[in-house]
């Protein structure tokens, strides 16, 4: 190796090593060469997807994802002793996503920029076409498909294939499908099976999205303060980033409320929701362990299959089979009805309870004919009969009497006077303000100036039916006292 040369060369890998950082540029050790990886910058909402006729079983097959960034392309080279003087540098090429015929295209590109540059050095030239021209050269746009290329491969490269007539839309080759492709032998693709390829793909781009983001600053409209993405998270449907110590307080709060289906995004009506990732990573486990637990119970809630065992040591998800109303829980063995949630009946109606009387009524009145049928066949129309009846007397009772202010009996006042005497426990009782009388002078309630029914005694003879039958009160004295003169006149005829 002449000593220009060998200059040469340590120049080259200084400055390689001084432009680019640890993970772009690594000089090896035992040997005069190195790796460079180089990472393109892709367009903006750049998409790939998979071939709906794939030959492998994909479950995502015919899919687009959009992706930021994609695996670097991956240059080892070796420099021999008359480079650059005489020879080349030796290299190998290698991609994920790239067919072994669209990285045979870029090695070949590469020796004509050895030839354009022939005894000076070329590696800087190299990476700075695989980085910035790389998508243009192989004709790569979006959508881009993704494909497993042949690997077959040749000993030596073939001069006669050019890549400028080799390479179609997409970076795909040759235009005769039954033409066998020509590999170069230093095109690698580093990558086992194309469903493998996708995950590593989106992976990578996932790794790389939260490196950028750590890296910068964000406003967090919480607090108001600037903190580096490292400090800081956002939700994933509407990008809103705030700091992670607000956010832990948020999500504490909510879920401490059994809010957990309420962890939104804290900027006003967005619907965006945090994820059980995002929840975990922020709150302490014992608080995590209460979200997970509300988060799959009102899950299960939502479900139209599920119900829960209605023992309350039990309380377990049942699933209930289709047009069945027999639940048999899974850990206690208890068969119960699906509707009224007591022990299995069989084809018997439902029992209904007092409380439940009213709702049920309320629910027939409003049902179509249809549902109905359906209330009719689980209670039995007997119990919606008597419910109906049932509510009409209290709706009756309510708006034609009023209630013993002593037992609540219900009483109807026909006629009479406002003094009334309760069938059921005998009280004496003011129809007017409803108040309790004395026994032993009930009519002082309405002969005392400060009473508030004062003069509102009616002289009539009174005639009063309650809900337990018709009465009659007694004749008041005062009544016969202001009508004594027309008394002993009817008793004279």
């Amino acid at each position: 190796m002449s000593s220009e040369d060998r200059e040469a060369q340590e120049d080259e890998l200084l400055a390689l090593a001084s432009i680019y950082d640890g993970d772009e540029f690594r000089k090896a050790e035992s040997v005069q060469g190195g790796e460079t990886r180089i990472y393109l910058d892709l367009p903006q909402n750049f998409k790939i997807f998979v071939s709906g006729n794939s030959n492998e079983c994909l479950p995502n097959s015919g899919f687009e994802y959009t992706i930021c960034f994609l695996p670097p392309l991956v240059l080892n080279f070796e420099l021999p002793p008359d480079y650059p003087s005489s020879s080349p540098p030796s290299f190998t090429l290698s991609g994920k996503w790239l067919s072994p015929t669209q990285l045979s295209a870029l090695c070949k590109h590469l020796d004509n920029l050895w030839e354009e540059h022939r005894g000076s050095v070329v590696l800087f030239a190299w990476m700075q076409f695989l980085k910035e021209e790389t998508l243009a050269y192989l004709n790569i746009v979006s959508p881009f498909e993704l494909k497993m290329g042949s690997q077959k491969k040749v000993q030596r490269r073939t001069a006669q294939a050019s890549p400028n007539t080799e390479l179609a839309f997409g970076g795909a080759a040759g235009s005769d499908a039954d033409q066998e492709e020509v590999v170069d032998e230093r095109a690698v693709q580093d990558v086992e099976s194309l469903s493998s390829l996708i995950q590593e793909i989106l992976d990578f781009d996932q790794a790389q999205q939260i490196k950028c983001f750590n890296s910068k600053l964000f406003l967090c409209n919480i607090c108001f303060c600037e903190k580096l993405g490292s400090e800081c998270m956002y939700f994933l449907e509407c990008r809103h980033v705030y700091c992670k110590a607000c956010l832990k307080n948020y999500f504490e709060i909510q879920i401490r409320d059994g809010q957990v289906q309420c962890l939104n995004c804290p900027e006003p009506k967005c619907p965006s929701v945090a994820t059980p990732g995002q929840v975990k990573e922020l709150v302490e486990t014992e608080l995590f362990a209460r979200y997970d637990r509300l988060l799959l119970q009102s899950t299960l809630d939502l479900m139209a299959d599920v119900v829960y065992c209605p023992r309350p040591c039990c309380q377990l998800p049942v699933m209930q089979e289709p047009g069945c109303t027999m639940g048999i829980c899974s850990s206690c063995n208890f068969a119960f009805c699906t509707l009224c949630r007591l022990t299995y009946h069989g084809v018997s109606p439902c029992k209904v309870t007092a409380d439940k009387l009213i709702d049920l009524r309320n629910e027939y009145l409003q049902a179509d004919e249809a549902n109905k049928r359906f209330l009719e066949q689980r209670y039995g129309k007997r119990v919606i009969q008597k419910a109906l009846e049932e509510m009409e007397s209290k709706e009756w009772l309510e708006k034609n009497s009023k209630s013993c202010p002593c037992c609540g009996t219900p009483i109807e006042k026909l006629d009479g006077c406002n003094k009334m005497t309760c069938t059921g426990c005998m009280q004496y009782f003011c129809w007017i303000c409803m108040g309790s009388l004395s026994r032993a002078n009930p009519y002082r309630h309405f002969t005392d100036p400060a009473s508030p029914c004062f003069n509102r005694y009616v002289y009539t003879i009174p005639c009063l039916r309650s809900s337990l039958g018709p009465f009659c009160l007694e004749n008041s004295l005062l009544y016969f006292l202001k009508y004594m003169d027309f008394y002993f006149f009817l008793v004279g005829l």
